[in-house]
């Protein structure tokens, strides 16, 4: 009967703690602490997969600034072999016009007077491209076409510029900074 009894008393204090009163007088970790390791796991996995994905993201911006710059240079060897120039408004003294839009033109014509690039412009709008005036503060008024955001467009259009009669050969791509 004392069995019996301290088999029940037992087994109440078992169904009332559970195994973690057992675990804790064992000195095993009770089921909030699995739990939280378990969290931490986790939290650790989640860290190291956030670190990946970013280090990854670190590569393909590399990779993308490193196809731009490849880009960048193919579209400046065509520019060459064309026989362009690239010049920096500051080059020239700087630019008196207001803003440009693009930031990079296609000069087709630099004048001291304005008059002559008048003429120019007409005769390069007459040929279905939309030229525009770009003064310069040393005084030169130049024609420029194409306006482009990028290298390899201004090198593509130099391209079909070159072929048009109005076109020097001496001609050069203006860098707007």
């Amino acid at each position: 009967m004392k069995r019996t009894v301290l088999f029940l008393l037992l087994a109440s204090l078992f169904a009332l703690t559970g195994c973690d009163f057992l675990r804790s007088l064992a000195g095993r970790p009770t089921s909030e602490d699995i739990e939280r390791m378990k969290l931490e796991i986790i939290r650790m996995e989640q860290a190291r997969e956030q670190q990946r994905l970013d280090s990854l993201r670190m590569v393909q911006l590399r990779l993308r600034d490193s196809i731009a710059r490849m880009d960048s240079l193919a579209a400046l060897d065509s520019i060459r072999q064309r026989g362009g120039t690239i010049l920096n408004p500051s080059n020239l003294g700087g630019l008196f016009t207001t803003k440009l839009e693009s930031r990079y033109y296609i000069v087709v014509g630099s004048f001291r007077s304005r008059r002559n690039a008048e003429v120019l412009l007409n005769k390069v709008a007459d040929k279905g491209y939309n030229p525009a005036l770009i003064s310069f503060r040393n005084g030169f008024v130049a024609v420029g076409v194409c306006p482009c955001n990028t290298l390899k467009a201004v090198s593509d259009s130099l391209k079909g510029v070159k072929q048009e009669k109005f076109c020097p050969k001496d001609v050069w791509i203006l860098v707007n900074e």
